[in-house]
């Protein structure tokens, strides 16, 4: 009998042992209940659905390999995302247990100009030629890539688009930030700054992406049927930013003075383009930019603006470390924070699932957080910033 009783106690603490061997941390020691999160939870709380913040069950074949591209490289945006998606890979191989050649691998690349749809389409022939088990892109350009894609799907090769997408109908599913929602918030808080009246400023990424598209449509509708004491006096787009300069060059000549030298467009900058036309439309006193570069050049064109006593609000997209501190100078009014990291890892969920025939949410919400100097020092808000 005492035989039988020691071979159950044994079975019972195997069990034990086994059920806890790959259980989250525990903070505190054994038995305090506070369970330890990883850095990086607060991201994935972000995301819609939450499942697309866990990889339990993501049983990839060994050496399965996840060819993730971007619409740029080296920026604290995208930086942020390959960082998300080499996490979530990270995850992969622990709970599977993968070592060595039997890992799931990363690959990651991006233009190195931004949105350079060239070099983009280059790259994506590069992946697909490698035969990766999945394909996640922020697409450069909605229209540029569909027979590329054609080719994966002959090929077996799942797609799921981040950050920007198209209307390819083979995406399996495209994890982004509710552009509608995050710049109604954007262009709510600039009109509540400006006491909704006024007329502002809008610079656009591109005319190209779905992203850049969205968010200039948004604001444009949301400002002519909410707010009818402001308008829209200028919109300038970066994809036709050489268009503008040529236009000011001309402009400029026709009232210069007789001696004064000629002036050509390459000796314009891209934020003598806003200044020009925060010159020229004195009624101007709030700009919005749709994202980190944009946003940067408003900053530029309104420290000049500010030197000659002129009173700007100014809104913007994404983080970074330029992008705060100008939060925090006073410079920027507020932020529409993404989650690139989230969206990164989200996307490797979706290209797994797509892999393992899971099925996938067609559209998955990466989440933002709107950040202004009162609330840039809060824990959550920390926890978010890239």
């Amino acid at each position: 009998m005492s035989k039988k009783i020691n071979v159950m106690m044994c079975l019972v603490m195997c069990l034990v042992l086994g059920s806890t061997a790959c259980s989250p941390k525990v903070a505190g020691g054994a038995g305090s209940g506070i369970v330890e999160e990883p850095d990086y939870q607060s991201n994935l709380n972000l995301l819609s659905p939450l499942e697309y913040g866990n990889v339990d069950g993501l049983s990839l074949e060994p050496g399965s390999v996840i060819s993730i591209i971007g619409r740029a490289q080296g920026t604290p945006y995208w930086d942020a995302v390959k960082k998300g998606a080499a996490q979530a890979v990270s995850d992969i191989n622990n709970n599977l247990g993968y070592k060595g050649d039997k890992k799931v691998k990363l690959s990651y690349a991006g233009p190195s100009q931004v949105d350079s749809v060239d070099e983009q389409v280059n790259i994506l022939d590069e992946e697909l030629s490698r035969y990766p088990s999945a394909l996640g892109i922020a697409i450069a350009d909605a229209s540029a890539c569909d027979v590329q894609f054609d080719l994966a799907t002959e090929n077996g090769i799942p797609i799921v688009s981040f950050d920007s997408g198209s209307n390819y109908q083979g995406i399996m599913s495209m994890i982004s930030t509710n552009n509608e929602e995050a710049t109604k918030t954007a262009t709510a808080q600039l009109a509540n700054s400006m006491d909704k009246s006024g007329e502002i400023i809008l610079v656009v990424h591109d005319s190209s992406s779905t992203t850049g598209t969205i968010r200039q449509q948004t604001i444009e509708q949301e400002i002519a049927e909410n707010y009818p004491d402001m308008k829209v006096a200028k919109v300038i787009s970066m994809d036709k930013i050489e268009d503008e300069k040529a236009a000011i060059t001309v402009a400029k000549n026709a009232s210069k003075g007789e001696n004064d030298p000629e002036i050509t467009a390459d000796s314009l900058s891209d934020e003598d383009v806003i200044s020009y036309y925060m010159e020229m439309i004195p009624t101007v006193h709030g700009l919005i930019g749709t994202n980190v570069d944009t946003t940067q050049l408003i900053v530029a064109a309104c420290d000049n603006a500010k030197a000659d006593g002129d009173q700007t609000t100014v809104v913007g997209f994404d983080g970074g470390d330029d992008q705060i501190d100008a939060l925090k100078s006073g410079k920027i009014d507020g932020l529409i924070v993404q989650n690139p990291f989230g969206m990164g890892y989200a996307t490797v969920v979706a290209a797994s699932r797509a892999v393992l025939g899971l099925g996938n949410e067609a559209s998955v919400d990466s989440g933002y957080v709107w950040v202004t100097a009162d609330n840039i020092e809060k824990d959550s808000i920390q926890k978010i910033l890239y």
